[in-house]
């Protein structure tokens, strides 16, 4: 009996559904034992005998299954197991949102120039670009000293009027002198102080020479004196009048080139051949006759800076083929365009200067820019 239960106390610490079935059958043993053996508390008398000589009864049924027991602490974790292999790769996913630009980095370094191209074919030239602003007006130039003054000649009688000379640039007027004295009536009073002198115009052409005069009546020194300077300053004043009127009608013709002692000046507008040289007459000067390459140079720029052809003064009315200046000299220069001139339609008898300086015969009722020469 104290075997059976040292064994159910053993039969208590299995574990699991083992411990269960083993204790219950333990239990039926005993219960079975105690059925064969009276079984008794100490206080009732001697236990009895241990019934080895009896027969082993038939084995019980098997009991229900314990209630499972508590759970066990969990063990320490295992060994990390071996790398399996590689899975597939799975369904690429959807292109993420646009990242935002990066900062600009530093430029590189310039690369090694390379070799030089071959030399292209020449292009056609380019159409005429549009007139440039003309330039702002030139400084005057300095005033010249003014020249000893000549001996009085004697006064001759007039002599016809000479042709007339180109205009000359006008001159200051002079500060007005002092007046004298008065003189007695009826007398003619002292000649005041001259004022200063103007600058000198420009020189015109000689005139033809006047017949000579005859001699003038003796008289007083001074009377004789004064007349001639008052003829002198009614002649100074009269050249001054002219080259003041001049000079009115040449500034109508803003746009101006300078070469030497001539000055070509236009207004802008176009004419036909004898308007343009009506137009030029009247403001004291003629249609353009370049002498030279320098001269030649600065009339086209000034058409270039119009972008019109001009007309020139040289024509060949008179013989065909032969073209001359106004005063029928014949030409000391020309820049002829290739293949000019040709007299297209018999009837190009005129001429005119492009915008690249070449010339070309032209038939002279065409409309041409204006330009003068001074």
């Amino acid at each position: 009996m104290l075997l059976l239960f040292f064994l159910l106390v053993l039969l208590a610490q299995l574990p699991g559904e083992l411990g269960a079935e083993l204790k219950t059958y333990s239990q039926k043993s005993v219960a079975n034992t105690c059925t064969l053996v009276m079984c008794s508390s100490a206080e009732n008398g001697l236990p009895g005998r241990d019934g080895r000589d009896g027969r082993e009864g038939p084995r019980g049924e098997k009991g229900d299954p314990g209630l499972p027991g508590a759970a066990g602490k969990a063990g320490l974790p295992g060994p990390v197991g071996p790398v399996g292999p590689k899975g597939d790769n799975g369904s690429a996913g959807e292109p993420g949102p646009k990242g935002d630009s990066g900062s600009t980095g530093p430029p590189g370094l310039p690369g090694v120039p390379g070799p030089a191209g071959k030399e292209g074919l020449s292009g056609k030239p380019g159409n005429i670009g549009p007139q440039g602003k003309p330039g702002p007006k030139g400084e005057a130039g300095p005033k010249g000293e003014v020249g000893a003054p000549g001996a009085q000649g004697s006064a001759g009688t007039r002599g016809p009027a000479g042709p007339k000379g180109e205009r000359g640039a006008p001159g200051e007027h002079g500060a007005p002198g002092s007046a004298g004295a008065a003189g007695p009536a009826g007398a003619v009073g002292l000649q005041g102080t001259p004022g200063a002198r103007g600058p000198p115009g420009l020189k015109g052409d000689r005139g033809a020479p006047g017949e000579k005069g005859a001699k003038g009546e003796s008289g007083l020194a001074e009377t004789s004196a004064l007349r001639q300077q008052v003829e002198a300053l009614q002649g100074q004043l009269q050249q001054l009048q002219t080259s003041f009127s001049r000079y009115q009608k040449v500034n109508f013709f803003p746009n101006v080139r300078t070469v030497g002692e001539k000055i070509f000046k236009t207004a802008g507008f176009e004419k036909p051949f004898e308007g343009a040289q009506e137009v030029c007459a009247q403001a004291g000067g003629q249609l353009p006759s370049p002498r030279s390459e320098e001269e030649n140079d600065a009339l086209q720029q000034l058409v270039t800076d119009q972008n019109k052809p001009a007309f020139l003064s040289m024509t060949d009315i008179k013989t065909e083929g032969t073209f001359v200046y106004p005063n029928g000299d014949p030409l000391v220069y020309s820049n002829w365009a290739p293949g000019e001139p040709n007299d297209s339609g018999g009837r190009e008898d005129c001429v005119e200067i492009f915008t690249n300086g070449k010339w070309n015969d032209k038939a002279c009722g065409e409309q041409r820019l204006v330009v003068c020469e001074f």
